[in-house]
């Protein structure tokens, strides 16, 4: 019989996985989109979504290894044109309760005594 081994097979660190949104001002060149490509190789970074439509890069990476300022970094060394960071969420703005307006129709006259 073949020797059994009581270690686990692999051992799963634990990861704080973060996303980061920016908007982008010029387009991306050819050797940007080339760069913004390879970044998918630094160690860290899990996902890189361009949407040229909104002119958007939002970037999944693990914040034990990469920090946002970091991603940033690599996103301008890259070519891209970084003009702001968006938020990932919005919160729905609490509608405000409805002003009373005042009856428009006269009240009737009194009868007088």
């Amino acid at each position: 019989m073949g020797a059994t081994c009581s270690r686990p097979a692999a051992i799963i660190t634990s990861m704080t996985q973060l996303d980061v949104l920016y908007r982008y001002g010029a387009p991306p060149a050819e050797a940007a989109i080339t760069a913004i490509a390879r970044l998918r190789e630094v160690y860290g970074i899990r996902r890189v979504e361009l949407r040229e439509a909104e002119k958007t890069i939002r970037v999944e990476f693990d914040a034990s290894r990469l920090t946002q300022p970091v991603i940033h970094q690599l996103l301008r060394r890259a070519g891209l044109d970084i003009v702001e960071e968006l938020p990932l969420v919005t919160l729905p703005v609490a509608n405000p309760a409805p002003i009373p307006t005042p009856d428009p129709t006269p009240a009737p006259a009194q009868p007088a005594k």
